[in-house]
């Protein structure tokens, strides 16, 4: 059974946003306390769409790369790495290639959506077509069966799990696989031995997905079988061959509430954004700038905060006591919208300090963050290596 691992990464835009932190980068700080998690600069992705203009990708990696520092993503934690850099991404995209049908990829939501939203660009590639594709490799690559993602990317993990399915399907099917399943069953021990015989049947006749669990927890637990055996067996137990790519999981993220200066979602496409390390006085003056409720013609014409742009930003910045002061203040008229603008300009203000103050050595010393990726890049090679190892191997392309 292979570790909980965690793949998730962005394309290299440049500076990030308070939205990118709210919506993935808390998320990213909180997981890698939990799991051993891999964060990629996808810069591989980033050509599927904007292939025609390259000039900005070296200098929005490093820019990135600081902003994940400064929101907490600690190296010591996390492995930071640059998806090009590791050359088993594209190589096991392309062996994935010879076994995932065309259908499976046109048929993700997301890629006539982005059709129809680019369509000053020619996206009639391989490179666009197959983007689901190189982001399941980029999940299997690591065996990483957790995938945090929104509601909305829920259809790429799937497609990553059918095609690891396939894959094992296709490939796992080793010579005298039964009779070594088997052979793996009696060195579990006599009574583990037969409860996971019992289990297996459950599922495989009765599709009872609770012995599913129990065969697996079961397997979990013997240690002492190798570490081929185990992966029969988990083979064995869903009626494939053996696994050599383990199925993904959705960890579903909760959606960002990060509104942006308009009142819409926080976006680079609608010019609305706080960076996360925006000098004082430009957020100040973004903010103070901010259109209110249409009604607040005059200081003493009462307002309605639900019909303001700034009451959303108290959601996320504002304690209770301060929301009731903003609802009791803008209602009467008690209160102008400059004085409540300047709680949300002090909770903004306040979140980004320890960001500059993390960000500070990186920027006085690039070759830190340059030394941190490439230590990332070597570890999620060794991974990525073992990986490709098997892959070769199941696909007869292991030549001694």
């Amino acid at each position: 059974m292979y570790p909980d691992r965690v793949l998730s990464g962005m394309r290299p835009t440049g500076k990030l946003h308070l939205g990118h932190y709210h919506g993935v980068l808390k998320n990213w700080v909180k997981l890698q306390s939990e799991y051993e998690c891999f964060f990629m600069v996808a810069d591989w992705h980033a050509l599927t769409t904007n292939y025609d203009d390259v000039s900005g990708i070296e200098k929005n990696t490093w820019d990135m790369v600081i902003d994940w520092l400064a929101s907490g993503v600690d190296p010591s934690q996390a492995t930071i790495f640059i998806q090009s850099k590791v050359p088993e991404h594209a190589e096991l995209h392309l062996a994935l290639s010879m076994i995932t049908p065309l259908s499976w990829l046109e048929r993700i939501p997301t890629y006539k959506d982005q059709i129809e939203k680019l369509s000053q660009k020619d996206l009639g590639t391989y490179g666009f077509l197959g983007y689901p594709l190189l982001m399941a490799s980029d999940i299997l690559l690591y065996r990483g069966n957790l995938v945090p993602v929104g509601e909305d990317q829920i259809p790429h993990v799937e497609i990553t799990r059918e095609i690891a399915r396939r894959f094992n399907h296709v490939f796992g099917k080793e010579p005298g696989f039964e009779e070594k399943a088997e052979a793996a069953v009696k060195k579990i021990g006599g009574k583990k031995g037969k409860l996971y015989q019992e289990l297996r049947t459950r599922y495989q006749q009765e599709g009872d997905v609770e012995a599913l669990e129990a065969a697996k927890a079961l397997l979990g637990d013997s240690q002492n079988i190798s570490y081929g055996d185990r992966e029969r067996l988990f083979g064995y137990l869903e009626g494939g061959g053996k696994m050599i790519l383990p199925e993904s999981q959705p960890l579903l993220t909760e959606a960002s509430r990060m509104p942006g200066l308009d009142g819409n979602k926080m976006s680079k496409s609608y010019n609305n954004t706080i960076s996360l390390r925006e000098d004082a006085e430009v957020v100040t003056k973004k903010i103070r700038q901010m259109p209110t409720d249409p009604a607040r013609v005059r200081r003493n014409d009462p307002g309605d905060p639900e019909k303001c742009p700034v009451w959303q930003l108290h959601q996320v910045y504002s304690d209770e006591s301060v929301k009731e002061w903003v609802i009791a203040g803008c209602k009467s008229a008690g209160i102008g919208c400059l004085d409540c603008k300047q709680p949300v300009i002090e909770g903004v203000l306040a979140e980004q300090k320890p960001m500059f103050e993390r960000a500070q050595p990186y920027l006085e010393d690039p070759t830190l963050v340059k030394s941190i990726v490439a230590d990332g890049c070597e570890r999620a090679h060794e991974v990525a290596k073992e990986t490709m190892r098997d892959v070769k191997e199941a696909m007869g392309l292991s030549y001694s």
